[in-house]
């Protein structure tokens, strides 16, 4: 018989793998004493921690679906509260079965990332490694992954906290001389304080630069081919993509819209944009697409404005390179340089650099690869990188900039100290030990609902 036992409030429910059919579905439950679920779901309390085969019941006792039933206790679960996972068949209608049947014994359904969020709450996860569930979800290639994992593992915060407690260090000695000010002793100088302060600030870029390669690997690079038409664009998206994705022909003008490809170099994710070729056109479509070729380029990381090698740069390519964006990368690639018989490679002239390529042949596609890494500010190699997110690296640099005040601050101690306890905060704010709530708001509204 199902025990119709009135389960605690305040309990969520959600299906926790993606739509669609699978082999296996989770729906997942979290709150404060589970165990009534339990047992109206499938008769019985399973032993902790251990899966066990059950029939999922229905209201009437009549069975659901089979499937394995796991049971985590508080405080000892994902969310630190009472955790309940069904391990059913992954079919849509069996998932939706199985969570309406927890909604009737009065969960209510998790919001997106609502189960990360009461793990945060509950100090099973700070805020850095919370997001670093979602970045490892997300990540498109190997190499974010694995940053992912790191950063969920505690190594961003742990690296953050312990420049934290350096700050605390420094702010102890500074506080004890103001607290002292009759006091003959310099207590600054004798703990080399202003040295410290130093040290501090080296850490801290060097941080600073693990979270740029970080964010990097997160976000990728978003590269805008650009230039005349039939110019070799659809032809370098496709050997850069390693299949046919573009149109190719000798016709002017072929490309009429935006076409993305996604690739990776080095494991850095990149998002390819072929877009139409820039000219004055009577032909409306093709206007069209030229106006969404510049509104491509003003969003772009990286715009590769490609110049047919055996006519070089033209006043038309210049007119173009004229209206790119103060802010945006520009690196130029002479394609073709097979028939003009050009160099293959790099060419670097005044601290501007080319590359001189053949899209039909593959020859120089290398070289292409390895300056867009470096435009990217991408060091190969750099293997102990932060999965950062702009808001690290904005707080990075909020306290970067409070130490570079302090520093000039050094014959007013309280204007040192007060520089040095905002550095303090804007590093705290990563981690989530000052943080607004609405922040977390749109934080964990960002998930995917069952995470």
């Amino acid at each position: 018989m199902v025990e119709s036992q009135k389960p605690t409030p305040d309990v969520i429910a959600a299906v926790a793998t993606a739509p669609g059919r699978g082999g296996i579905g989770v729906v997942r439950l979290s709150g404060p004493d589970l165990s009534p679920y339990a047992r109206a779901l499938s008769g019985r309390v399973p032993a902790s921690r251990h899966a066990t085969c059950v029939p999922f019941l229905d209201a009437s006792g009549a069975e659901i679906d089979e499937g394995l039933l796991l049971y985590f206790p508080a405080p000892h679960s994902y969310t630190g509260e009472d955790v309940l996972e069904l391990q059913g068949h992954g079919g849509p209608v069996v998932m939706q079965l199985l969570l309406q049947r927890c909604l009737e014994l009065g969960a209510r359904p998790a919001q997106p990332g609502e189960f990360t969020h009461r793990a945060f709450l509950n100090d099973k996860l700070d805020l850095a490694q919370a997001e670093a569930v979602a970045d490892l979800i997300e990540a498109s290639t190997a190499a974010a992954a694995r940053s992912a994992v790191r950063s969920l593992a505690g190594e961003f915060s742990a690296t953050v906290h312990s420049l934290v407690d350096k700050l605390i260090e420094l702010r102890m000695l500074v506080e004890a001389t103001l607290d002292f000010p009759e006091e003959e002793i310099d207590f600054l100088k004798q703990s080399k304080a202003f040295e410290r302060l130093q040290m501090l600030q080296v850490a801290l870029a060097a941080v600073q630069g693990r979270a740029r390669q970080g964010s990097l690997l997160r976000q990728g690079l978003h590269v805008v081919l650009a230039g005349l038409p039939n110019v070799g664009k659809s032809s370098l998206l496709n050997r850069l993509a390693g299949q046919e994705r573009a149109i190719v022909t000798a016709v002017a003008g072929t490309t009429r819209d935006v076409l993305r490809e996604a690739i990776q170099i080095q494991g850095i994710p990149l998002h390819i944009i072929d877009t139409a070729g820039l000219r004055e056109s009577e032909d409306e479509v093709e206007r069209i697409g030229v106006a969404r070729t510049w509104q491509e380029i003003e969003r772009a990381d990286v715009v590769l404005q490609l110049v047919d090698a055996r006519r070089g740069l033209t006043e038309a390519d210049h007119d173009i390179a004229a209206r790119l964006p103060a802010g945006v990368e520009r690196l130029l690639v002479y394609n073709k340089a097979d028939l003009a018989e050009q160099t293959i490679g790099k060419n670097e002239v005044g601290g501007v650099v080319s590359v001189y390529l053949s899209a039909k042949t593959g020859a120089g596609i290398d070289c292409l690869r390895e300056e867009l890494l470096r435009v990217a500010g991408w060091q190969t190699g750099a293997g102990d990188v932060f999965m950062a997110r702009e808001r690290h690296l904005l707080a990075l640099s909020r306290a970067a900039e409070h130490l570079s005040a302090a520093a000039l601050q050094q014959s007013s101690l309280e204007l040192f100290a007060e520089e040095l306890r905002l550095a303090q905060e804007a590093l705290s704010e990563i981690t989530g030990e000052f943080t607004a709530d609405n922040l977390l708001g749109e934080i964990f509204a960002r998930f995917c609902i069952g995470k």
